[in-house]
C-alpha cells in the first residue's frame, strides 16, 4: 500500500526531477562539436577547441572536418551542426530563407589557387585551352572562377574546360596523374598538392593567387568568406554570452595559429588528412582572421554583391538583414 508519507515523498522528488530536468537534458547534450571545412580556417577551430575559457561555457567541446557542401547544409538543416564555418553566401542564403542562421564572424581574406604545372600559367587569361579541376560545383570556388573567366572573356567550354570534383584532394590527384592542366583549391591543399609533387620529382607551382585577380575582376579589396555560421540551437545551449566567449576563444585561436603555425597545425593535422609541415606551410598563404561579422559588414555585402550579379538566388534573392549579422 502507498503511505502518506510516501505518497508526499514521491510527489517531492517528482516535483524536484521537474524542476531539475532542465539541467538534467542540458547535462546529458552531447558535447559541442565546433564544425570546419577541408581547408585552413579550421585549424582556427581547432586551436579554440583547446581554449580554457571557452571550455567553461561548453565542456568536452570537440572539432571536426565536413568533408563536402552538402553534408554541412544537411548537419545545419538537421541541426546536428550549430556551429559551423561556411561560406558567407552558403550562410545568407539560409538566413533569407527562414531558417535560424546568422553569422558570426570571417576566417580568411582569401585562400583559393590555382596550381598548375605550367610557368606560364600567372593569369586568369593564361588558362584559355585549358582544363581546370575545381572542387564543389556552384560553390564558392566554382562561383569565383565563374566571374574570372568572365572578366577575361574566357567562356566555360568553349575556351576552358572545368572538370568538376566532389572534394579538393580529387582534384589533386587529377593534376599530379596528368589528367587536368590546372586545378584551383583552397590551402592546404595548394601547398599538399606542391609537396606531393616535389615527392615525386615533379614541380607544381602556385600559379594564380585568385584573391589578387579576384579584386582586380571585381573592384573590390576584400574576400571575407568563409566565415562561422551559429544557429538559434547554440544560443539556447550556450546563450550569447557564450558565443561572445566562443568569439574571443577564436580571436586568441588565430593569433596562435598565425605565430605558431607548426603547433596549429599538429592539432588539425589528422582531420584534413595532410602531413604537419604542409598544413604549417599552408598557414602563410591562407590570409586568416577573425573579424567579427558586423564589422565586416561592408566588405560581406560588396560580395554578396558580386555573387547576386550572377545569380541572386546564391544569396538568397536578397542581402541580409542586420539580424544576420550577430556579432
Amino acid at each position: 500500500m502507498i503511505t502518506r508519507r510516501k505518497f508526499v515523498a514521491g510527489a517531492s522528488a517528482g516535483v524536484a526531477g521537474a524542476l531539475l530536468a532542465p539541467s538534467l537534458v542540458r547535462a546529458q547534450q552531447a558535447p559541442l562539436v565546433l564544425w570546419g571545412p577541408p581547408a585552413t580556417p579550421s585549424l582556427i577551430l581547432a586551436q579554440a577547441a583547446q581554449d580554457a575559457e571557452l571550455a567553461k561555457v561548453a565542456p568536452g567541446i570537440s572539432f571536426a572536418v565536413w568533408r563536402n557542401p552538402d553534408e554541412m547544409r544537411a548537419g545545419i538543416a538537421s541541426g546536428d551542426m550549430s556551429a559551423v564555418i561556411v561560406p558567407v553566401y552558403a550562410a545568407a542564403n539560409f538566413y533569407n530563407r527562414g531558417l535560424s542562421v546568422r553569422l558570426a564572424n570571417t576566417l580568411t581574406d582569401g585562400l583559393l589557387y590555382v596550381v598548375s604545372a605550367d610557368e606560364g600559367i600567372q593569369t586568369t587569361a593564361d588558362l584559355k585551352g585549358k582544363t581546370i579541376a575545381c572542387p564543389f560545383k556552384n560553390d564558392m570556388p566554382d562561383y569565383m572562377l565563374q566571374r574570372l573567366f568572365s572578366e577575361a572573356g574566357l567562356v566555360v567550354g568553349t575556351d576552358v574546360t572545368i572538370e568538376y570534383t566532389a572534394t579538393p584532394p580529387e582534384g589533386m590527384q587529377l593534376l599530379l596523374a596528368g589528367r587536368v592542366d590546372a586545378i584551383a583549391v583552397p590551402e592546404p591543399v595548394a601547398s599538399g598538392a606542391i609537396a606531393a609533387a616535389k615527392a615525386a620529382g615533379k614541380t607544381l607551382y602556385r600559379s594564380i593567387n585568385v584573391r589578387e585577380e579576384w579584386f582586380a575582376a571585381t573592384g573590390t579589396s576584400s574576400q571575407p568568406s568563409p566565415g562561422l555560421a551559429v544557429t538559434a540551437s547554440l544560443g539556447e545551449r550556450i546563450g550569447d554570452d557564450g558565443i561572445e566567449v566562443l568569439q574571443q576563444a577564436i580571436e586568441r585561436a588565430v593569433e596562435i595559429v598565425n605565430a605558431r603555425p607548426q603547433e596549429a597545425a599538429a592539432l588539425a593535422a589528422e582531420a584534413l588528412g595532410l602531413p604537419v609541415p604542409v598544413i604549417a606551410e599552408a598557414v602563410g598563404h591562407s590570409n586568416l582572421v577573425a573579424r567579427r561579422a558586423q564589422s565586416a559588414k561592408a566588405e560581406i555585402e560588396a560580395l554578396f554583391n558580386v555573387l547576386a550579379e550572377a545569380d541572386p538566388r546564391i544569396i538568397g534573392g536578397k542581402l541580409p538583414d542586420d539580424g544576420f549579422y550577430a556579432l
